[in-house]
């Protein structure tokens, strides 16, 4: 397959982190190695209200080619305190931090209800982090995504008045990694000409559209004054406070490309990454599943990874 685009910008003041020190275990490829693993939460607005998580699983002190990792660095002097987090101080004193990254996936299965299901969320995953020691770029392009996409379903979800939630398109498809891994993933389309737009795709299972969508990452929170009146006096004020999060294509690609031709992507080469998807997957259970009975829990039921069929991710 081509290369396909995956890059996320995450761009503003560091808000908090769940960063850790840590040393890799006697039965890791590389046992005694100091790592950096955790959560940098970058407030991408100048409200400070927009809140972009990036997670880092392993951050070492040098890279495969055996060279300093300026990323290491940066992150160690946040988890000293030379770098300050907005929480912890206020936004002139916090760090200013600009994160080249990609979207990953973060997966795990659940016990729902009593039956296992397979919980898959989007997350900025890894990437290089550097100081901003001069001014930000504007607000809409410090919280961008970019990516090749296949898609294979658009549907339309009515706007809900009494919950405050906009009239919007849901994108369901996949995109890849730098390994080439399949990775389902669904956007949301908010503009009512883009609504139209990609509807009127026509996407399906058995005939995927591959394009390239641009979007920002919105992750604030939603304040809803409720009045409720009284018999007499004044009325009863109150407010309700909910968090949104949300992926949202601004743009897309005017010309989508060829679908299944060599010089792109092929219905085979998708049908391979499923495949190696349900390896993946299948192993992913069996580890949490002999995690679970290491600690009496007993195994869970096996996990059931759908066969590919057209596409259906």
């Amino acid at each position: 397959m081509m290369k396909m685009k995956n890059e996320t910008h995450i761009e503003g003041y560091l808000y908090e982190h769940t960063l850790e020190i840590k040393e890799s275990g006697p039965n890791s490829k590389n046992p005694g190695t100091k790592f950096i693993s955790g959560e940098v939460k970058i407030a991408t607005d100048d409200a400070c209200l927009n809140i972009v998580p990036v997670h880092f699983t392993y951050v070492t002190a040098n890279t495969a080619a055996g060279k300093p990792n300026a990323t290491f660095g940066t992150l160690e002097n946040i988890v000293n305190g030379t770098f300050k987090a907005l929480m912890n101080s206020s936004k002139d004193e916090a760090a200013k931090l600009r994160i080249d990254s990609a979207i990953g996936l973060n997966e795990f299965f659940s016990d729902r209800s009593g039956k296992e299901e397979l919980v898959s969320a989007k997350r900025n995953e890894g990437g290089f982090v550097h100081v901003v020691t001069d001014g930000l770029v504007k607000e809409n392009d410090r919280n961008t995504f970019k990516c090749d996409m296949l898609i294979t379903n658009v549907r339309h979800i009515d706007a809900d008045d009494e919950k405050n939630l906009p009239e919007k398109a849901i994108v369901k498809g996949a995109i890849f990694d730098f390994r080439k891994s399949l990775m389902p993933v669904e956007f949301s389309v908010l503009h009512p000409n883009a609504i139209a737009y990609f509807e009127g795709l026509e996407a399906s299972n058995t005939n995927p559209i591959l394009t390239e969508v641009r979007g920002r990452q919105v992750s604030e929170t939603v304040v809803k004054q409720i009045v409720e009146e009284s018999a007499f006096g004044d009325a009863s004020v109150r407010e309700v406070k909910n968090s949104r999060k949300d992926w949202v294509i601004t743009w897309a690609k005017q010309e989508t490309y060829e679908w299944d031709d060599e010089s792109t992507l092929t219905a085979a080469e998708v049908n391979e990454a499923l495949r190696n998807r349900e390896v993946a997957l299948a192993a992913m259970k069996q580890r949490q599943d002999e995690y679970k009975a290491s600690k009496g829990a007993g195994p869970a039921a096996k996990a059931t990874v759908p066969a590919n069929s057209a596409f259906n991710f």
